[in-house]
Protein backbone atom coordinates (compact mmCIF):
# COMPACT_ATOMS: atom_id res chain seq x y z
CA UNK A 1 0.00 0.00 0.00
CA UNK A 2 1.37 3.40 -0.98
CA UNK A 3 0.99 6.35 1.38
CA UNK A 4 -1.19 9.27 0.26
CA UNK A 5 0.54 11.70 -2.06
CA UNK A 6 -0.14 14.46 0.45
CA UNK A 7 2.30 12.79 2.84
CA UNK A 8 5.12 13.38 0.42
CA UNK A 9 6.99 16.16 -1.24
CA UNK A 10 5.45 17.64 -4.43
CA UNK A 11 5.82 15.33 -7.42
CA UNK A 12 7.06 18.05 -9.74
CA UNK A 13 7.20 17.72 -13.52
CA UNK A 14 5.48 14.53 -14.74
CA UNK A 15 8.29 13.96 -17.23
CA UNK A 16 10.42 12.74 -14.32
CA UNK A 17 8.21 9.62 -14.15
CA UNK A 18 5.34 8.28 -12.11
CA UNK A 19 7.62 6.91 -9.38
CA UNK A 20 9.24 10.24 -8.53
CA UNK A 21 8.82 10.92 -4.82
CA UNK A 22 6.91 7.68 -4.28
CA UNK A 23 7.43 4.81 -1.84
CA UNK A 24 8.32 1.36 -3.14
CA UNK A 25 6.51 -0.87 -0.64
CA UNK A 26 4.90 -3.68 -2.60
CA UNK A 27 5.03 -5.35 -5.98
CA UNK A 28 1.31 -4.58 -6.22
CA UNK A 29 2.32 -1.05 -7.23
CA UNK A 30 3.72 -2.29 -10.54
CA UNK A 31 1.91 -2.88 -13.79
CA UNK A 32 3.43 -4.82 -16.65
CA UNK A 33 4.12 -1.51 -18.39
CA UNK A 34 5.91 -0.27 -15.26
CA UNK A 35 8.11 -3.37 -15.26
CA UNK A 36 9.19 -2.80 -18.85
CA UNK A 37 10.10 0.76 -17.90
CA UNK A 38 12.12 -0.39 -14.85
CA UNK A 39 13.96 -2.98 -16.90
CA UNK A 40 14.74 -0.47 -19.62
CA UNK A 41 16.32 1.84 -17.06
CA UNK A 42 18.19 -1.13 -15.52
CA UNK A 43 19.63 -2.03 -18.92
CA UNK A 44 20.84 1.55 -19.33
CA UNK A 45 22.44 1.34 -15.88
CA UNK A 46 24.23 -1.88 -16.81
CA UNK A 47 25.65 -0.27 -19.93
CA UNK A 48 26.81 2.70 -17.89
CA UNK A 49 28.54 0.54 -15.26
CA UNK A 50 30.24 -1.60 -17.89
CA UNK A 51 31.56 1.36 -19.89
CA UNK A 52 32.04 4.14 -17.33
CA UNK A 53 31.75 2.69 -13.81
CA UNK A 54 30.12 5.65 -12.08
CA UNK A 55 28.19 8.77 -13.07
CA UNK A 56 26.99 11.86 -11.22
CA UNK A 57 23.27 11.27 -11.81
CA UNK A 58 22.52 11.38 -8.06
CA UNK A 59 25.39 13.64 -7.02
CA UNK A 60 24.33 15.57 -3.93
CA UNK A 61 21.68 12.98 -2.95
CA UNK A 62 21.91 10.94 0.25
CA UNK A 63 20.53 7.47 0.97
CA UNK A 64 19.87 6.28 4.53
CA UNK A 65 20.20 2.48 4.74
CA UNK A 66 18.19 1.49 7.84
CA UNK A 67 18.51 -2.24 8.52
CA UNK A 68 16.89 -3.81 11.59
CA UNK A 69 17.84 -7.29 10.32
CA UNK A 70 21.21 -8.64 9.15
CA UNK A 71 21.87 -8.30 5.44
CA UNK A 72 24.82 -8.70 3.12
CA UNK A 73 23.47 -8.58 -0.43
CA UNK A 74 20.57 -6.12 -0.14
CA UNK A 75 22.43 -3.67 2.04
CA UNK A 76 25.64 -3.65 0.03
CA UNK A 77 23.70 -3.67 -3.25
CA UNK A 78 21.84 -0.47 -2.35
CA UNK A 79 25.05 1.12 -1.11
CA UNK A 80 26.88 0.23 -4.31
CA UNK A 81 23.93 1.40 -6.41
CA UNK A 82 23.87 4.81 -4.74
CA UNK A 83 27.63 5.21 -5.00
CA UNK A 84 27.66 4.14 -8.66
CA UNK A 85 25.17 6.95 -9.27
CA UNK A 86 27.35 9.51 -7.51
CA UNK A 87 25.37 9.74 -4.27
CA UNK A 88 26.38 9.04 -0.68
CA UNK A 89 25.08 6.67 1.98
CA UNK A 90 24.34 6.79 5.70
CA UNK A 91 24.69 3.10 6.71
CA UNK A 92 22.77 1.98 9.80
CA UNK A 93 23.11 -1.77 10.15
CA UNK A 94 23.49 -2.20 13.89
CA UNK A 95 20.32 -0.66 15.28
CA UNK A 96 21.14 -1.98 18.73
CA UNK A 97 23.79 0.72 18.85
CA UNK A 98 21.34 3.42 17.76
CA UNK A 99 18.53 5.22 19.58
CA UNK A 100 16.32 2.22 18.82
CA UNK A 101 18.04 0.55 21.78
CA UNK A 102 16.67 3.37 23.91
CA UNK A 103 13.13 2.60 22.82
CA UNK A 104 12.77 5.03 19.92
CA UNK A 105 9.83 4.17 17.67
CA UNK A 106 10.17 3.39 13.98
CA UNK A 107 8.19 6.51 12.93
CA UNK A 108 10.47 8.74 15.02
CA UNK A 109 13.57 7.08 13.57
CA UNK A 110 12.49 7.62 9.95
CA UNK A 111 11.36 11.20 10.67
CA UNK A 112 14.83 11.87 12.02
CA UNK A 113 16.68 10.24 9.13
CA UNK A 114 14.70 12.07 6.46
CA UNK A 115 16.06 15.29 7.92
CA UNK A 116 19.46 14.13 6.66
CA UNK A 117 18.65 11.94 3.64
CA UNK A 118 16.65 12.08 0.41
CA UNK A 119 15.51 8.45 0.44
CA UNK A 120 15.38 5.70 3.09
CA UNK A 121 15.84 1.97 2.43
CA UNK A 122 14.31 -0.02 5.29
CA UNK A 123 14.62 -3.66 6.28
CA UNK A 124 12.59 -4.69 9.33
CA UNK A 125 11.65 -7.95 11.03
CA UNK A 126 7.94 -7.08 11.29
CA UNK A 127 5.51 -7.41 8.40
CA UNK A 128 3.93 -4.04 7.65
CA UNK A 129 6.83 -2.03 9.07
CA UNK A 130 7.63 -0.43 5.70
CA UNK A 131 4.06 0.84 5.35
CA UNK A 132 4.22 2.19 8.90
CA UNK A 133 7.45 4.01 8.10
CA UNK A 134 6.03 5.40 4.86
CA UNK A 135 2.97 6.75 6.68
CA UNK A 136 5.29 8.80 8.90
CA UNK A 137 7.75 9.96 6.25
CA UNK A 138 7.64 12.78 3.71
CA UNK A 139 10.43 11.31 1.58
CA UNK A 140 10.49 7.98 -0.27
CA UNK A 141 10.70 4.73 1.68
CA UNK A 142 11.95 1.64 -0.17
CA UNK A 143 10.96 -1.66 1.42
CA UNK A 144 14.03 -3.92 1.59
CA UNK A 145 12.10 -6.72 3.29
CA UNK A 146 9.51 -6.63 6.09
CA UNK A 147 9.54 -9.93 7.96
CA UNK A 148 7.62 -12.61 6.04
CA UNK A 149 5.85 -9.88 4.05
CA UNK A 150 7.34 -8.53 0.84
CA UNK A 151 10.69 -7.74 -0.73
CA UNK A 152 9.77 -5.75 -3.86
CA UNK A 153 13.24 -4.86 -5.16
CA UNK A 154 14.32 -8.50 -4.82
CA UNK A 155 11.29 -9.51 -6.87
CA UNK A 156 12.15 -6.90 -9.50
CA UNK A 157 15.71 -8.18 -9.81
CA UNK A 158 14.47 -11.78 -9.86
CA UNK A 159 12.11 -11.01 -12.72
CA UNK A 160 14.86 -9.11 -14.53
CA UNK A 161 17.10 -12.16 -14.09
CA UNK A 162 14.50 -14.45 -15.64
CA UNK A 163 14.12 -12.04 -18.55
CA UNK A 164 17.87 -11.83 -19.10
CA UNK A 165 18.49 -15.56 -18.78
CA UNK A 166 15.71 -16.60 -21.16
CA UNK A 167 15.14 -13.47 -23.24
CA UNK A 168 11.43 -13.49 -22.36
CA UNK A 169 9.01 -14.30 -19.53
CA UNK A 170 5.75 -15.29 -21.21
CA UNK A 171 5.42 -19.02 -21.80
CA UNK A 172 7.87 -20.11 -19.09
CA UNK A 173 7.34 -22.69 -16.37
CA UNK A 174 8.75 -21.46 -13.05
CA UNK A 175 9.21 -23.84 -10.12
CA UNK A 176 9.66 -22.46 -6.61
CA UNK A 177 11.27 -24.80 -4.10
CA UNK A 178 11.84 -24.83 -0.34
CA UNK A 179 10.47 -22.44 2.26
CA UNK A 180 7.47 -20.96 0.50
CA UNK A 181 5.64 -20.08 3.72
CA UNK A 182 8.10 -17.56 5.15
CA UNK A 183 9.99 -16.76 1.94
CA UNK A 184 9.07 -13.16 1.19
CA UNK A 185 11.07 -13.31 -2.05
CA UNK A 186 8.79 -15.99 -3.54
CA UNK A 187 5.69 -14.18 -2.29
CA UNK A 188 6.63 -11.01 -4.15
CA UNK A 189 7.94 -12.79 -7.24
CA UNK A 190 4.77 -14.87 -7.58
CA UNK A 191 2.66 -11.72 -7.60
CA UNK A 192 4.83 -10.10 -10.28
CA UNK A 193 4.76 -13.25 -12.39
CA UNK A 194 0.96 -13.17 -12.28
CA UNK A 195 1.18 -10.27 -14.75
CA UNK A 196 2.61 -12.67 -17.34
CA UNK A 197 1.50 -15.81 -19.15
CA UNK A 198 3.42 -18.33 -17.04
CA UNK A 199 2.91 -21.63 -15.26
CA UNK A 200 3.96 -21.82 -11.59
CA UNK A 201 4.87 -24.97 -9.67
CA UNK A 202 5.28 -24.86 -5.89
CA UNK A 203 7.36 -27.58 -4.25
CA UNK A 204 7.75 -27.66 -0.46
CA UNK A 205 7.10 -29.67 2.68
CA UNK A 206 3.46 -29.35 3.73
CA UNK A 207 4.49 -27.23 6.72
CA UNK A 208 6.17 -24.67 4.43
CA UNK A 209 3.55 -24.38 1.69
CA UNK A 210 2.84 -21.16 -0.18
CA UNK A 211 0.33 -19.15 1.91
CA UNK A 212 -3.22 -18.45 0.77
CA UNK A 213 -2.57 -14.70 0.58
CA UNK A 214 -0.38 -15.47 -2.44
CA UNK A 215 -2.34 -18.30 -4.05
CA UNK A 216 -5.55 -16.26 -3.77
CA UNK A 217 -3.94 -13.54 -5.88
CA UNK A 218 -2.92 -16.13 -8.47
CA UNK A 219 -6.44 -17.57 -8.57
CA UNK A 220 -7.97 -14.11 -8.99
CA UNK A 221 -5.73 -13.54 -12.02
CA UNK A 222 -6.30 -17.00 -13.51
CA UNK A 223 -2.65 -17.98 -13.22
CA UNK A 224 -2.01 -21.68 -13.67
CA UNK A 225 -0.22 -23.17 -10.65
CA UNK A 226 0.20 -26.54 -8.98
CA UNK A 227 1.42 -27.75 -5.58
CA UNK A 228 3.87 -30.64 -5.10
CA UNK A 229 5.93 -32.35 -2.41
CA UNK A 230 8.58 -33.87 -4.73
CA UNK A 231 10.87 -32.00 -7.12
CA UNK A 232 11.40 -35.01 -9.40
CA UNK A 233 7.81 -34.77 -10.58
CA UNK A 234 8.19 -31.27 -12.01
CA UNK A 235 11.89 -30.65 -12.69
CA UNK A 236 12.00 -32.00 -16.29
CA UNK A 237 9.59 -29.32 -17.60
CA UNK A 238 11.00 -26.47 -15.48
CA UNK A 239 12.49 -23.40 -17.21
CA UNK A 240 13.37 -21.58 -13.98
CA UNK A 241 14.06 -23.30 -10.66
CA UNK A 242 13.94 -20.78 -7.82
CA UNK A 243 15.37 -22.29 -4.63
CA UNK A 244 14.92 -20.79 -1.16
CA UNK A 245 16.55 -21.67 2.13
CA UNK A 246 14.56 -22.83 5.13
CA UNK A 247 14.78 -19.76 7.36
CA UNK A 248 15.81 -20.73 10.87
CA UNK A 249 15.07 -17.22 12.19
CA UNK A 250 11.36 -17.60 11.34
CA UNK A 251 10.87 -20.79 13.40
CA UNK A 252 9.68 -20.89 16.99
CA UNK A 253 10.08 -24.69 17.05
CA UNK A 254 13.77 -25.39 16.30
CA UNK A 255 13.14 -29.14 16.19
CA UNK A 256 10.78 -28.57 13.27
CA UNK A 257 13.43 -26.45 11.55
CA UNK A 258 16.02 -29.20 11.95
CA UNK A 259 13.65 -31.73 10.42
CA UNK A 260 12.94 -29.56 7.38
CA UNK A 261 16.16 -27.64 6.67
CA UNK A 262 17.54 -30.16 4.19
CA UNK A 263 14.25 -31.34 2.72
CA UNK A 264 15.58 -30.48 -0.74
CA UNK A 265 19.21 -30.28 -1.85
CA UNK A 266 20.23 -29.42 -5.43
CA UNK A 267 23.27 -31.44 -6.53
CA UNK A 268 24.86 -32.16 -9.93
CA UNK A 269 22.97 -35.46 -9.88
CA UNK A 270 19.65 -33.64 -9.47
CA UNK A 271 20.55 -31.24 -12.28
CA UNK A 272 20.89 -34.15 -14.72
CA UNK A 273 17.09 -34.25 -14.93
CA UNK A 274 16.79 -30.53 -15.70
CA UNK A 275 16.50 -28.94 -19.14
CA UNK A 276 19.76 -28.06 -20.93
CA UNK A 277 18.61 -24.45 -20.89
CA UNK A 278 17.29 -23.79 -17.40
CA UNK A 279 18.01 -21.00 -14.95
CA UNK A 280 18.78 -22.06 -11.37
CA UNK A 281 18.14 -19.12 -9.06
CA UNK A 282 18.48 -18.43 -5.34
CA UNK A 283 18.19 -15.12 -3.43
CA UNK A 284 21.07 -16.20 -1.17
CA UNK A 285 22.47 -16.85 1.37
CA UNK A 286 22.35 -20.60 0.83
CA UNK A 287 22.81 -22.94 3.78
CA UNK A 288 23.11 -26.33 2.15
CA UNK A 289 20.16 -26.38 -0.26
CA UNK A 290 22.42 -25.95 -3.33
CA UNK A 291 25.70 -27.85 -3.37
CA UNK A 292 28.78 -25.76 -4.28
CA UNK A 293 29.47 -28.47 -6.87
CA UNK A 294 26.61 -26.96 -8.91
CA UNK A 295 28.30 -23.54 -9.16
CA UNK A 296 30.23 -24.47 -12.32
CA UNK A 297 27.03 -25.46 -14.12
CA UNK A 298 26.22 -22.75 -16.72
CA UNK A 299 22.58 -22.99 -15.63
CA UNK A 300 23.53 -21.74 -12.13
CA UNK A 301 22.37 -18.12 -12.32
CA UNK A 302 22.41 -17.08 -8.67
CA UNK A 303 25.58 -14.99 -8.78
CA UNK A 304 24.52 -13.37 -12.07
CA UNK A 305 21.26 -12.70 -10.24
CA UNK A 306 23.16 -10.67 -7.64
CA UNK A 307 24.82 -8.56 -10.33
CA UNK A 308 21.50 -7.92 -12.05
CA UNK A 309 20.27 -6.68 -8.68
CA UNK A 310 22.76 -3.81 -8.71
CA UNK A 311 21.39 -2.49 -11.99
CA UNK A 312 17.76 -2.83 -10.90
CA UNK A 313 18.39 -1.02 -7.60
CA UNK A 314 20.23 1.75 -9.44
CA UNK A 315 17.12 2.09 -11.59
CA UNK A 316 14.79 2.20 -8.57
CA UNK A 317 16.87 4.88 -6.80
CA UNK A 318 16.99 7.00 -9.95
CA UNK A 319 13.23 6.60 -10.41
CA UNK A 320 12.16 7.66 -6.93
CA UNK A 321 14.59 10.59 -6.97
CA UNK A 322 13.33 11.82 -10.34
CA UNK A 323 16.44 11.09 -12.38
CA UNK A 324 15.29 8.15 -14.52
Amino acid sequence: MTTPASAHLPLGDQRTGRFYGKDILSVSQFSREDLEYVFGVAEAMRTMVQHVGTIDLLKGKILANLFYEPSTRTQSSFMAAMQRLGGTVIPISEVRYSSVSKGESLPDTVRTLECYADVIVLRHHEEGAAAQAAAAARKPIINAGDGPGEHPTQALLDLFTIREEHGHIDGLTITMLGDLKFGRTVHSLSKLLSLFDVKLQFVSPEQLAMPAKVTDVLKSRNVEFSVHSRLEAVLPDTDVLYVTRVQKERFEDLALYESLKHAFVITPEVMKDAKPKMALMHPLPRVGEISPDVDADPRAAYFRQMEYGLFVRMAVLAMVLGKA
